[in-house]
């Protein structure tokens, strides 16, 4: 019996590891799949670096900030539910992508734009 108990905690124990495994390698591969998406969608406003000087930035009243300090309070989830909702409950002219990207995008670009910081 003893011996059975030990190969069902080893199991569960290498199945947890795996899934710890392969969440790291998920979430790495969203940051990726953002990065695609952001180039995709975003980039002609906010710029390749978040900077908020890409080329139809100009023309926006008032221009995309600079993710380094507009992100800088707030979390994972915020940025999301931004970019999902767009930016009318902040008082941003920010269109909703909730409609065009899957939840899984919105999170992926979340956490590329994190990584402009």
């Amino acid at each position: 019996m003893i011996g059975r108990a030990r190969m069902i905690w080893r199991g569960t124990a290498a199945i947890v590891g795996a899934g710890l495994v392969l969440g790291t390698a998920v979430s790495v591969a969203r940051a990726e799949d953002g990065q695609a998406i952001y180039q995709k969608n975003c980039v002609s406003c906010h710029g390749a670096a978040g900077k908020g000087d890409g080329p139809a930035a100009k023309a926006l009243k008032p221009p995309p900030g600079d993710f380094a300090t507009s992100l800088a309070s707030m979390g994972d989830a915020d940025v999301a539910k931004f970019i999902a909702d767009g930016g009318k409950a902040a008082g941003k002219k920010h269109p909703a992508f909730g409609g065009k990207l899957s939840d899984d995008q919105v999170k992926a670009v979340a956490q590329f734009v994190k990584t402009l910081k």
